[in-house]
């Protein structure tokens, strides 16, 4: 089912992404595939970009990265490491939409969006890094396909802008996608109640890029309407790639779908009253009940009628009115269910 088509249907989209996890080699790429398609992911995703047109090849400190997951790398020698060679693009296609999930990849610049064009691509992802590359988001956008947006580091004007970017140029539909980009996320700096906001704010489907550990957020987000989860998958964590620390292994990653899938069952719809698979505990209600023999014309006490259960009696909210001077009308035998008919 397409992402348009789920996004009608309140079903969560959940979207694996392989980013550089396949860790240089074509079958662990294809591997990871499969392995997304058989955890019950919608969608597989990966990255279109090469060292040399996301970044140049210069070792001087702007082009340090400096603590974190990726500390003393330049960006070159990373994106190196971790980029999926454009000639995988096809065989990586064509084996997510055999396996019956949709195909997805970030362009990180124009010439991406071109090749991703030639090869059919459906609809197109937009780093949080990109968010405010203007021209980037226009070009993608106006080849009228979806584009899901992901704002991790968007003030709400930056993230107006794009918005606002992707549908005057063309595009037929917009995501927004609530993001921390700091890899991996503490939960701490999630700040899930934002996704409410922003639905109200910008008025287009909101899901969440999940850096996190565990399925915890992913669950959240979806009780607080998230209509699309991406999350990163590597084939083990025990191989460490660039992205592994924040991926999840297939067992995860298949816990995060049922999960997912468990969260939308539980939020249902809006119902009040009995659902039918609650008739029996439905009859365990309380009711008012002879708890002693009552002979015809003896008053209602709280010592002979009471509040028990099951239901089959008199409404509780009669019991203060029949001990208030009602005598019975009949004799009534202990543990029999009070009706009017036994009332004087």
């Amino acid at each position: 089912m397409k992402l348009t088509e789920y996004l009608k249907t309140g079903k969560t989209y959940i979207i694996a992404e392989m980013s550089g996890n396949h860790d240089g080699s074509l079958e662990k790429a294809l591997q990871i595939v499969r392995a997304a398609a058989e955890a019950g992911a919608d969608c597989l995703k990966i990255q279109t970009y090469t060292a040399d047109t996301i970044t140049i090849d210069a070792h001087t400190d702007p082009f340090l990265l400096k603590n974190g997951l990726w500390d003393k790398q330049y960006l070159y020698d990373l994106y190196k490491k971790a980029y999926t060679p454009w000639e995988w693009t096809a065989a990586i296609k064509e084996e997510a939409e055999r396996l019956g999930m949709d195909f997805l990849s970030t362009p990180f610049d124009a010439t991406a969006v071109d090749f991703l064009e030639g090869l059919g691509e459906e609809f197109y992802k937009i780093a949080s890094f990109e968010l405010v590359d203007i021209p980037l988001i226009r070009k993608a956008a106006s080849t009228g396909k979806p584009l899901v947006i992901s704002c991790g580091m968007g003030s709400e004007d930056e993230i107006r802008e794009a918005l606002e970017t992707a549908q005057g140029a063309g595009s037929s539909t917009v995501v927004l996608l609530k993001c921390c980009s700091a890899y991996p996320t503490d939960y701490e700096t999630m700040h899930l109640r934002t996704i409410p906001d922003m639905i109200r704010k910008f008025g287009v489907p909101i899901g969440l890029s999940d850096h996190s550990e565990g399925t915890t957020a992913a669950v959240c987000a979806v009780s607080l309407g998230a209509q699309v989860i991406e999350k990163h998958l590597c084939l083990s964590k025990e191989e460490e790639t660039v992205d592994s620390a924040f991926s999840l292994d297939p067992a995860e990653f298949a816990k995060l779908v049922q999960d997912v899938r468990n969260a939308e069952k539980a939020l249902g719809g809006i119902s009040y009253g009995p659902d039918e698979r609650e008739a029996q505990s439905y009859s365990l209600r309380r009711s008012l009940f002879a708890v002693a023999d009552i002979r015809k014309g003896e008053p209602f006490t709280e010592e002979n009628i009471r509040s028990i259960r099951p239901s089959g009696g008199l409404h509780t909210r009669y019991l203060t009115e029949l001990t208030a001077g009602k005598k019975a009308a009949r004799d009534i035998p202990f543990g029999t269910p009070l009706s009017w008919e036994d009332v004087e």
